[in-house]
């Protein structure tokens, strides 16, 4: 059997339809799988099971990209065509069932499970390798519990001020999670860094992941730490599908579509729609409902 999944660009987006591709891997565990994606997101699917081909489209002018990913799927007969971006490619090619994408409401999992009418919508996953994992182990030694803090996003809109996140941290490890250490997260580039700076240099004895790995290192990172807290972003959906206990944090962008999925999750969300409206208390009381504790007041009186 012989499936073409069309997954999406962005890091996140992708994260979120790793659950549409583990629910087939289940059923069909004999298939072979040709995965699309952007260059970001490619990362998301390297360590998946059963995969015979990771198809990078490269962004080109006036979507020649597709054209590309066209002449090599029109060439074969599928299965299953499964098209996430909603895209005509979906129509295009020959298959024996397809499953195309279409705008609906709900969270991000419900509208991907409504292509293959799932219900309930199947938790995002993350695929690591032994290697993955024995670095992780080494960058993150057993030993006192590591929060991982995720300052960054690909919008300014979405980042929490960076004094929060210290503060945060402070309070959870007076309270929740005694003695446990910061690890830093974020992509590559020097945005990514230039975010991720003045939390790194608050707590200098974070361990410091900015831009250092590739996307299943991070997973495998993120797996051996007690807490996640982060801005909307991929680096929160992958802490999720790690299965880290996650918080994402909320101001302009729609928490009900892009919360985090995954086992153990919560967010916490601005009143006024603002990152600057969204309080340390209220991430605190957040982040203690998540690992079953009592919430202790910030150390710096935040409110």
């Amino acid at each position: 059997m012989r499936i073409l999944f069309v997954s999406s660009n962005r890091l996140g987006d992708a994260v979120l339809t790793t659950g549409l591709l583990d629910h087939l891997l289940r059923t069909y565990p004999a298939a072979r799988f040709t995965v699309a994606t952007g260059p970001v997101a490619a990362g998301v699917f390297a360590r998946m099971p059963n995969l015979e081909r990771l198809i990078v489209l490269e962004k080109r002018r006036f979507g020649a990209h597709w054209l590309g990913l066209w002449g090599f799927a029109a060439r074969r007969f599928w299965d299953l065509v499964v098209d996430v971006r909603g895209s005509a490619l979906g129509f295009l090619v020959p298959a024996r069932r397809r499953a195309v994408m279409r705008r609906r409401g709900g969270h991000k999992t419900e509208q991907l499970a409504a292509m293959l009418r799932l219900d309930p919508p199947p938790l995002p996953v993350a695929w690591t390798a032994a290697a993955d994992r024995d670095l992780a182990a080494r960058l993150i030694p057993a030993g006192p519990p590591v929060i991982a803090l995720g300052p960054t996003a690909n919008w300014a809109g979405k980042v929490w001020p960076a004094e929060r996140f210290v503060e945060l941290f402070l309070a959870l490890r007076a309270g929740a999670l005694p003695g446990a250490r910061a690890a830093v997260f974020a992509g590559p580039g020097e945005k990514e860094a230039a975010m991720a700076a003045p939390v790194l240099a608050a707590l200098p004895g974070a361990i410091d992941l900015v831009g250092r790995l590739e996307i299943p290192e991070v997973a495998a990172c993120l797996a051996r730490c007690a807490l996640y807290a982060g801005n909307d972003s991929g680096l929160m959906h992958l802490a999720a599908a790690a299965g880290v206990p996650t918080l994402g944090l909320f101001g302009p962008t729609p928490w009900r579509e892009y919360g985090p999925a995954g086992a153990r999750t919560a967010v916490a969300v601005a009143a006024d729609g603002t990152m600057a409206g969204l309080g340390v208390a209220a991430a605190l009381d957040a982040a203690a409902g998540l690992l079953g504790a009592r919430a202790v007041a910030s150390p710096a009186g935040g409110a």
